[in-house]
């Protein structure tokens, strides 16, 4: 089982992502946060496998809160899930030390693919 926290402060996008991960198997919702700061404090908290992160947050912005969990919760992974899906974004997420990035316009072609392949271990590999 998958165990994943969303980030994002639109309360409608988290909901929606909540709906399509709940249709998902090996996959667990175990949290939401609307902030950069409480998606830490429940990182650190619930222990997820990976943290689907918005880069654009009140409190603290993904990019920040990333390199953050890389410090204080090692176990976990970020998958970052932007709008912004530039080059710059893009290394900045990178260096932050994000497993992925996906654009919100990608949602549907590449989220499951990238949530599946940031969790470490076995249970990682589509199949």
């Amino acid at each position: 089982m998958i165990r994943i926290l969303l980030a994002d402060d639109q309360s409608n996008v988290r909901r929606g992502l909540r709906m399509r991960l709940d249709l998902e198997p090996g996959i667990a919702v175990i949290g939401e946060a609307g902030d950069g700061e409480r998606a830490i404090e429940l990182a650190r908290e619930l222990a997820p496998d990976v943290v689907l992160m918005d880069v654009e947050m009140p409190k603290l912005d993904g990019i920040a809160a990333t390199e953050r969990l890389q410090q204080l919760v090692p176990g976990c992974s970020v998958v970052i899930l932007t709008i912004h899906d530039d080059a710059g974004t893009r290394e900045r997420a990178r260096n932050a030390g994000a497993a992925a990035f996906v654009s919100k316009h990608q949602i549907d072609a590449k989220l499951m693919e990238a949530i599946r392949s940031a969790r470490p271990g076995p249970e990682a590999q589509p199949g």
